[in-house]
């Protein structure tokens, strides 16, 4: 028995569907735009920001150029073009990379260090390695240059780590990767807990860099 293949032939020359007026296409269009660019802008400013390393302190770990995305999420989530803060109720761990306000000027750019003491740890040096409550803190992070070769910082400060220093409550004890060559926790102290603004997720740029922290 033969097909009919009439419904069919039909069906291929039914005229295409008549298109919305151009007007009604651009309002479509912005309106779309303007949900992307409103979701990024609350991305952005609420729950992360992207960061530019400006220094080798973070050297190997982190290069002069790379590029970050910083989780703010319970650090210091702010609602952009607004006075409001999100509570802060969650806090930094050992080894994590985070980005904080310097505690001797908050005016000035933002810092990133790896969190190494917490608070009430008392951070000491021996032999050029770090000890936590007297037992040596595994620092695998760090380039093969930088092991053992952790240094006090400057007289003048009870944190530079030629004595046994505690961390008070609410503070964190900070330093570079880059041992040799950082301004750290033992120039100026610990960081206060209400200075810190986020935690580094990302290296997003190089594109050969990208990774996870």
């Amino acid at each position: 028995m033969k097909a009919d293949t009439t419904a069919a032939k039909k069906g291929n020359d039914a005229p295409p569907a008549p298109q919305p007026p151009f007007g009604d296409r651009v309002k479509s269009e912005i309106i779309a735009w303007f949900w992307v660019i409103l979701a990024f802008m609350l991305i952005n400013g609420t729950l992360g920001q992207a960061r530019v390393i400006p220094s080798g302190s973070m050297e190997d770990t982190l290069l002069i150029g790379d590029h970050l995305i910083m989780s703010r999420v319970g650090y210091d989530a702010g609602i952009p073009f607004t006075n409001i803060h999100m509570p802060l109720w969650r806090n930094p761990k050992r080894q994590q990379i985070i980005i904080f306000k310097p505690p001797f000027d908050p005016t000035q750019p933002d810092y990133v260090k790896r969190v190494i003491g917490l608070p009430g740890d008392t951070v000491t040096l021996a032999g050029g390695h770090v000890y936590i409550d007297g037992r040596k803190l595994d620092e695998s992070w760090l380039p093969a240059s930088e092991q053992g070769q952790t240094q006090p910082g400057p007289p003048g400060n009870s944190a530079n780590l030629q004595q046994a220093f505690t961390v008070p409550a609410n503070d964190y004890y900070v330093m570079g990767d880059n041992r040799t060559d950082s301004c750290d926790s033992r120039y100026w102290g610990p960081i206060p807990r209400s200075l810190i603004v986020g935690k580094v997720e990302m290296r997003v740029w190089p594109v050969t860099g990208i990774r996870f922290f």
